[in-house]
């Protein structure tokens, strides 16, 4: 029932765990605030909607999707999507700018509830994590583009990245100096306190400093913008809004990509805090779950929503305990906007601005560029095409253009991953058994050995994660031996599979062992940085002997193990005690007189 219902868990829930989960939900809150203002600047929506978008589908995300930690509410990246769409489709069917947003959240929550109910989880492993990071990259400049005009309080253009560049040029003769000492001082606040401990909520603490600049010193009077000059936000709850169903179709390829760009945002978010907190996932009621939280975006006035990183990572790392903090999030939030709306009329737009710039700062993931384009030629493609895409096209052919390219990619490489336990036969042979079905008395308690065949790409990174997953569910389980030699064209989404197990059982006291590496599975690994989760100690490339890397390897796992009773002698030591004797057997044959 819990497997269908994700709230039902919280009848487990422990009083101990409340101060917890209040101090998580309070820290996201402290988050939402401004980040729902400025990624509706991003949206081209009143900042209301922001704020509306990070309250009821919070309360609703938290309670119903699979991961207990994934804070639902409005992105960076899709709240650009839906700003390059909302424009031109408000125009196209009469309707504002909220109109046409509610009506897309409500039919990316149809797609995505659709999913979920069709148990389509997996599809989102075959848009490869290179096209995700095109479009993210493209986002991140596009943003910050998108700020430039407000940083300086200047005229803003529209269109293509190129378009909107050479208006604000123009423009930079009428900058203010004020705007410009605003924006780039937030900006500036914002990396001392970042410096001084990451842990301090910097954009709440920037939102504050300028409402209060804006009122002690009347900075509206002399000229400076802030949010009531774009849209007043009412001190009440979100109104109830009924979405417009006449022109569904029209908007469906927009909400389309929206859906697919809020899929992959999420799982990826969801997956993640997965490796770091342990628990299990189900990736077809996260469609449900973040399904739900859409529909109820559409009928609050907010926008579509995404399972947010920076809000989500913060939720865990501030001690939350259950999926209460991140429901309890949307709750605080409806509070704040109830009695505090007006306050944040104040907030100049300048300061919000030099918020944004960081938060596109932020989204280029730089180290991880650097490993595309050190990977296969594939890889850099499909990255180099999307990121392209993004500044040429309208973002939502961006996202189609990148899942094409992913598809594309798919159709040249996809085979079955086939995976099999390495076990000590009654003869003392290594053997290749189906996972657990060989006889249960020639398996360690210890120590579990894999055997991987086929093309470990990203279209097989979800099968991966959950074959690696399924073998160390076991805690007894101390060590996981992957033999690798007869995977097939490791990308780089597959390696990041490994890294992320290596990572999380490095974190549990466990750890995974790697052989069998040819020479082009080491450069991935090397490149991708996984070899250094894993630990070099850990890999035991191929060598030209017969199981001669295997043998190294099960050393290492032994040493890893320690003492361990299988009520007999463990198969893989005596394995490895019978390979050493028959060697010296033979040495002794070649030497004897």
């Amino acid at each position: 029932m819990v497997h269908h219902l994700p709230f039902l868990d919280l009848r487990g829930y422990r009083p101990a765990w409340l101060t917890s989960d209040l101090t998580a939900a309070l820290a996201v809150t402290f988050l939402s605030i401004p980040q729902g203002v400025a990624y509706a600047l991003i949206a081209g929506l009143p900042p209301a909607v922001g704020l509306y978008a990070a309250t009821v589908p919070a309360l609703i995300g938290g309670l119903m999707r699979s991961s207990r930690y994934v804070v639902s509410g409005p992105t960076n990246a899709l709240s650009l999507l839906v700003g390059g769409a909302v424009g031109t489709l408000s125009a196209q069917l009469g309707a504002s700018p909220v109109e046409v947003a509610v009506s897309l959240a409500l039919a990316v929550g149809l797609f995505q509830l659709s999913a979920g109910v069709l148990r389509l989880g997996a599809l989102v492993d075959y848009i490869s994590a290179p096209v995700v990071l095109g479009y993210i990259s493209g986002a991140g400049v596009l943003i910050a583009a998108g700020q430039l005009h407000h940083l300086t309080g200047t005229e803003g253009g529209h269109g293509p990245l190129w378009s909107r560049l050479a208006v604000w040029v123009q423009s930079l003769g009428h900058t203010d100096p004020l705007a410009v000492s605003l924006g780039l001082g937030t900006i500036a606040i914002l990396l001392i306190l970042r410096r001084i401990n990451p842990h301090i909520p910097g954009s709440i603490l920037v939102m504050v400093s300028g409402i209060a600049a804006s009122w002690a010193l009347d900075l509206r009077g002399r000229g400076l913008q802030v949010v009531a000059d774009l849209s007043p936000i009412p001190a009440s709850l979100p109104p109830l809004t009924l979405p417009r169903l006449d022109h569904l179709e029209l908007i469906a390829p927009v909400a389309f990509a929206a859906t697919v760009l809020s899929l992959v945002e999420s799982t990826a978010v969801a997956r993640a805090l997965a490796a770091r907190s342990g628990e299990r996932l189900d990736s077809s009621m996260e469609f449900v779950g973040q399904g739900l939280a859409n529909l109820s975006a559409a009928f609050v006035g907010g926008y579509p929503v995404s399972g947010s990183p920076s809000r989500s990572s913060l939720n865990l790392s501030a001690g939350s305990m259950s999926r209460l903090s991140g429901a309890l999030s949307g709750v605080f939030v409806l509070a704040l906007v109830a009695l505090a709306g007006p306050v944040v009329d104040l907030t100049p737009v300048a300061s919000l601005a030099g918020l944004l710039m960081l938060v596109a700062w932020d989204l280029i993931d730089r180290p991880r560029i650097a490993q595309v384009l050190r990977a296969r030629w594939g890889d850099r493609l499909a990255f180099l095409a999307t990121l392209l895409g993004t500044w040429a096209l309208p973002l939502d052919r961006a996202i189609y253009l990148g899942v094409v390219i992913s598809l594309v990619m798919f159709l040249r490489r996809a085979r079955l991953l086939i995976v099999r336990d390495l076990v000590v036969d009654e003869t003392g042979r290594m053997r290749e058994v189906l996972q657990r079905s060989g006889p249960r008395r020639r398996l360690c308690s210890a120590i579990r050995v894999l055997h991987l065949e086929g093309a470990a790409f990203f279209g097989a990174a979800g099968e991966l994660r959950d074959a690696l997953d399924a073998a160390t569910e076991d805690r007894n389980v101390r060590v996981l031996l992957v033999r690798t030699k007869r995977l097939q064209g490791m990308d780089l989404t597959a390696a990041q599979v490994f890294g992320e197990v290596a990572q999380s059982l490095r974190d549990q006291g466990r750890a995974l062992v790697m052989v069998g590496m040819r020479r082009e599975t080491m450069r991935i690994l090397r490149t991708s940085g996984v070899d250094k989760v894993v630990g070099e100690e850990n890999l035991f490339p191929t060598r030209p002997a017969w199981f001669a890397a295997l043998e190294l390897a099960l050393k290492r796992a032994l040493e890893l193990a320690g003492d361990h009773d299988d009520g007999g002698p463990c198969p893989y030591s005596a394995y490895v005690e019978d390979r050493i004797r028959r060697r010296e057997e033979r040495r002794k044959a070649v030497n004897a007189p």
